[in-house]
């Protein structure tokens, strides 16, 4: 019992990591139709950009914490400006492709300018600290992500539902046409849309690169992959499922790695493509995700 209430509390806690992350997903799909896959280019960002100032110029990590979320927001800008909207007359798909393309100019750039070396460890006031409750122990840093998406994922829809920017922004993902026509600009709705998920995508980051993960390497870009199936299973048209399957991905890998002994017969690392699992099977019931919006077809 005391096990699984430890690999509750820790899948609670990466599962509002990753409902950070595919809200990012859905924030620009909803405000511009456009699948982001270079979300984790702008995971990696910000992560790395925490990770060097902290470790390597011994930053202190409330000053290099802003530089890391704003470099992720300043990419994301650049993306949607530079490279997003000049194509925004071409097909969804063509511009969905050109994101996956910048998400790998952007990967392999980090990747060279960390060189040789193959960890950068994040200098974070927590540290390895832990916290004992009976005989459930979490790390500090678990806690703090879990309180942290909380506190984030709550503003963002006060923001959402009361602010004029919010009003803007699910009046064209409802009606884009009948938005601009009420004088809504969607360039810059779209802007904010993609610096949002910017934002959303460096804090993820960093929880996902301390303490008990060992720091910032070439393959954290992998988290933002993983958070997809969580967006799309969620509804990937859908805020509120966006937070909802982030729990669920982050309660599924959990377990799945906590109980790897009882699934051997599956593999070895069977967590890994849990997310995966999860998603078709969720697909197979409800093609739309599990607050998707349903489209209807007459054939």
């Amino acid at each position: 019992m005391t096990e699984f209430l430890q690999l509750l509390v820790a899948g609670v806690s990466l599962g509002a990591v990753y409902a950070l992350l595919a809200l990012g997903f859905v924030v620009v799909f909803k405000a511009t139709g456009v699948v982001n896959f270079a979300h984790p280019a702008l995971l990696v960002t910000g992560a790395y950009a925490t990770a060097r100032l902290t470790s390597t110029y011994q930053w202190n990590f409330w000053l290099a914490l802003p530089v890391g979320i704003g470099g992720a927001i300043l990419l994301a800008l650049g993306i949607q400006r530079f490279l997003v909207y000049p194509m925004a007359a071409q097909a969804v798909t063509a511009i969905t492709i050109m994101t996956l393309g910048a998400d790998l100019v952007v990967r392999t750039e980090v990747t060279r300018e960390m060189g040789a070396v193959d960890l950068l460890a994040v200098i974070d006031p927590w540290g390895n600290h832990v916290i004992r409750l009976g005989g459930v122990v979490l790390p500090v840093t678990r806690l703090v992500a879990l309180v942290a998406g909380i506190v984030l994922i709550t503003a963002f829809f006060v923001w959402f539902k009361l602010s004029t920017w919010g009003i803007a922004m699910r009046a064209v993902a409802e009606d884009p046409e009948t938005a601009a026509l009420m004088g809504i600009r969607r360039s810059r709705v779209a802007a904010l849309a993609w610096m949002l998920a910017g934002g959303l995508a460096a804090v993820a980051g960093l929880f996902l690169i301390v303490f008990p993960t060992p720091g910032f390497s070439s393959t954290t870009y992998v988290a933002a992959i993983v958070a997809f199936p969580a967006a799309i299973l969620g509804g990937l048209d859908s805020t509120g499922g966006a937070i909802v399957g982030g729990l669920v991905v982050g309660l599924s890998v959990t377990l799945a790695q906590g109980y790897a002994h009882q699934l051997n017969f599956l593999g070895d690392n069977f967590y890994e493509v849990m997310p995966y699992v999860v998603m078709v099977l969720v697909l197979l019931v409800r093609p739309a995700g599990l607050f998707g919006t349903r489209e209807l077809h007459r054939v």
